[in-house]
């Protein structure tokens, strides 16, 4: 997992695993606490698998994996 950062508000910027570009993506935080779903890259278009966590204090934990 790629821990990210620079998150505030709905939106977030990530480290492609495979390309190594960093894109923006957006976020959706009425989506739940525990957010799990795939994307695929802005740049060089594989998949990821996007994990998104919010916990009670505010804070939000986004990592990018490769979709299998």
């Amino acid at each position: 997992m790629l821990p990210v950062m620079d998150g505030s508000g709905e939106e977030t910027t990530v480290t492609c695993p495979y390309c190594a570009q960093r894109v923006s993506i957006a976020l959706d935080p009425s989506g739940g606490a525990n957010q799990e779903y795939d994307e695929d890259c802005q740049v060089c278009c594989r998949p990821w698998l996007v994990r998104v966590r919010y916990d009670d204090h505010g804070g939000l934990e986004v990592s990018v994996d490769p979709a299998q």
